[in-house]
């Protein structure tokens, strides 16, 4: 499309220098001659009364929808990067909210953790007091045991001098 361009303005000059070009001895009839001249032209160099009204000629009309065409190419180039911006935007604010979800997640997981095993260490405890009361309690058992023994013998014997 770009090719256009050049031709275009090419043109464009060349019109304006034909128009434009002042009369090698200017005269009152010259000027009024020019003047009516340029009044029976529009910028597009068609007469006046050559084309229908309200239309513009087919050259104008494709320049017109080629000068559109490319600046929707623009704004939508134009767009599709503040587009695009925007979505990164976006994608990045998704992203660090799911972050920080992650955080407050990971801090509760680690508070659960830390709970567990504030737990077990206090089962451990638990479990070492339990065994030691175990050996304990088997100990007076067998203390027990040995001074129900002593007992049942000084009975025998205290029997034994009472005879």
């Amino acid at each position: 499309m770009s090719s256009y361009y050049p031709r275009t303005k090419d043109l464009t000059r060349t019109r304006k220098s034909l128009t434009d070009s002042p009369p090698s001895s200017p005269s009152a009839t010259d000027k009024n001659y020019r003047h009516e001249r340029l009044s029976r032209y529009d910028s597009s160099g068609e007469s006046a009364t050559d084309k229908p009204l309200g239309r513009t000629s087919s050259y104008t009309r494709r320049e017109t929808r080629l000068a559109a065409l490319t600046r929707q190419e623009q704004d939508s180039t134009a767009k599709d990067y503040k587009k695009m911006y925007a979505e990164a935007l976006h994608e990045n604010e998704r992203l660090k909210s799911r972050l920080q979800d992650s955080k407050q997640e990971l801090a509760k997981i680690r508070s659960q953790l830390e709970k567990i095993t504030q737990r077990h260490d206090r089962i451990s405890e638990r479990s070492s007091i339990l065994e030691s009361e175990k050996r304990i309690l088997t100990e007076l058992k067998s203390d027990n045991q040995r001074l129900k023994d002593e007992n049942g013998a000084l009975i025998r014997v205290i029997s034994k001098l009472s005879k």
